[in-house]
């Protein structure tokens, strides 16, 4: 599988742009947003193989929304919490909301380039399991389109042989 697209949503520019570097570093696409607005808007618009996004940010969307907007947009899309205020109670809700994981801040880069190999190899199972079952269901029905020309075929010769044995026959 391809590198992942990966939205960053963070408001603190900071963390923002290290974390750009860092990944766009490890090959990884990635676009950027400060806001949960924006990153909602993003994601309406283009497809992102994971989001990773701050749960406390400016405005009236947090990590929360965005997750459920991602999962409204496209249920595949892997959704990864980032944040400083880390609750049992909220890492459960963000789970139970299709989370792929939730990460304490400061965020550790090793950590969180671990955690996306797992998603790019899950994904790419996920992947090649539909290529194969395309493939079986091609080769089922070419099998099947193989079969009903033979027994036509068979239906035909019988019918010459019946012909046949009746000239025969007189």
């Amino acid at each position: 599988m391809k590198n992942l697209k990966i939205l960053l949503v963070d408001d603190d520019l900071f963390l923002l742009a290290i974390t750009e570097k860092s990944l766009e570093k490890a090959g990884y696409e990635i676009e950027t947003s400060k806001t949960g607005e924006e990153a909602v808007c993003l994601i309406s618009k283009y497809p992102f193989d994971v989001i990773i996004t701050d749960l406390m940010l400016p405005g009236d969307m947090d990590g929360i929304d965005i997750l459920e907007a991602a999962k409204a947009a496209d249920s595949q899309t892997e959704v990864i919490l980032i944040t400083s205020y880390a609750s049992v109670d909220t890492a459960v809700t963000a789970m139970k909301k299709g989370a792929a994981d939730y990460l304490q801040k400061p965020v550790n880069f090793d950590e969180l380039n671990l955690r996306l190999e797992k998603i790019r190899c899950m994904k790419s199972l996920v992947k090649d399991a539909s290529d194969l079952r395309e493939a079986m269901d091609i080769t089922e029905d070419k099998a099947s389109e193989t079969i009903r020309n033979l027994e036509m075929m068979v239906f035909d010769l019988q019918n010459k042989l019946s012909e046949m044995e009746k000239k025969l026959r007189m």
